[in-house]
C-alpha cells in the first residue's frame, strides 16, 4: 500500500483535471464496500483487502485513490471512516442533494420507494407527471406536481439533479424542459439517447442493455476464461456528458 502522511491537508488534495470515468465508477464501489466494512465493525482495511473484496488488484486501488490524494497510514492501511468521508467529499455526496423525478408511473413509483438514494445523500423532493389522477398525490412522502410547474418547483427547492422516468417518446421533451429549468445533471431511465447541451451531464440506465450484456456473458462463457463472478454482475451504465 502506498503510505501517506498523517496530514489532513494531504488527504484533501484537489483532484487532477481529468479523472478517467472508470476511476469515478470504482470510487462508488469502494464507498459501498467501505460502508459495509464499517457496518461489520471493521476500523481499517488494506488496499489488498479492499481490492480482493471487489475483484481488483491492490495496485489498482492505490492508483485510483492517488488521483485525489494520499489516504493510507504506515502499518495501518486505510481508516474506513476517514476514507468514507474523503470519498463522499470527492463524489460530492458529503452534502445532501435535492432531486426531482419526472414520471410517476410504475417505474417512477418504484424509484420513489428506493431507500438507497436517501442513504447515499440524495433526497427526491418533488415528482412531476401529467396524469390528472396522479397529480396532487403523495407517493412515498413525495408530492406529485403537474409538469407545468417544473421550473417553479425546481427553483424553489434549488434542485440541480433530476431523474427521467417517462416513456421514450416523451423523454427528449422532458429533458429540454429540465435543462430550461436549470437542471445540471440527468439520470435517464428512458431507453433513448438524449440530446443535451455540453453544460448538462447525463447518466443513462437502459435495463434491457444490461440484460443483453449479461446474456452475452452467459452465452459466451465457454468461449473464454470465465470472468470473476463479481464482474459478471457489475455491469456499467452509460455515463457521459452529452453534446
Amino acid at each position: 500500500m502506498k503510505n501517506g502522511r498523517n496530514n489532513p491537508a494531504k488527504q484533501s488534495a484537489a483532484p487532477e483535471p481529468a479523472v478517467p470515468k472508470a476511476v469515478v465508477s470504482r470510487l462508488s464501489l469502494y464507498l459501498r464496500e467501505l460502508q459495509r466494512l464499517i457496518r461489520d465493525g471493521r476500523a481499517t482495511v488494506s488496499s489488498h483487502q479492499l481490492g480482493r473484496l471487489l475483484g481488483f488488484t491492490d495496485a489498482q486501488v492505490r492508483k485510483d485513490l492517488a488521483y485525489f490524494g494520499q489516504f493510507g497510514y504506515p502499518g495501518i492501511g486505510y481508516r474506513c471512516e476517514e476514507l468514507v468521508a474523503a470519498v463522499r467529499k470527492i463524489l460530492g455526496t458529503h452534502e445532501r442533494w435535492p432531486v426531482a423525478i419526472v414520471g410517476a408511473g410504475n417505474l417512477g413509483r418504484a424509484l420513489l420507494g428506493y431507500k438507497g438514494f436517501t442513504q447515499q445523500g440524495f433526497n427526491i423532493v418533488a415528482a412531476f407527471d401529467i396524469e390528472p389522477a396522479t397529480v396532487g398525490q403523495s407517493i412515498e412522502g413525495v408530492r406529485v406536481y403537474h409538469a407545468s410547474r417544473l421550473s417553479e418547483v425546481v427553483a424553489e427547492n434549488k434542485i440541480r439533479l433530476a431523474i427521467v422516468a417517462v416513456p421514450a417518446p416523451a423523454a427528449q421533451g422532458v429533458a429540454d424542459k429540465l435543462v430550461a429549468a436549470g437542471i445540471e445533471g440527468i439520470l435517464n431511465f428512458a431507453p433513448v439517447t438524449l440530446s443535451l447541451p455540453p453544460t448538462v451531464s447525463m447518466v443513462g440506465v437502459d435495463l434491457a442493455i444490461e440484460l443483453e450484456q449479461l446474456s452475452f456473458s452467459v452465452t459466451n462463457r465457454g468461449d473464454a476464461k470465465e470472468p470473476d463472478a463479481k464482474e459478471t454482475v457489475r455491469l456499467p451504465t452509460r455515463s457521459h456528458r452529452s453534446a
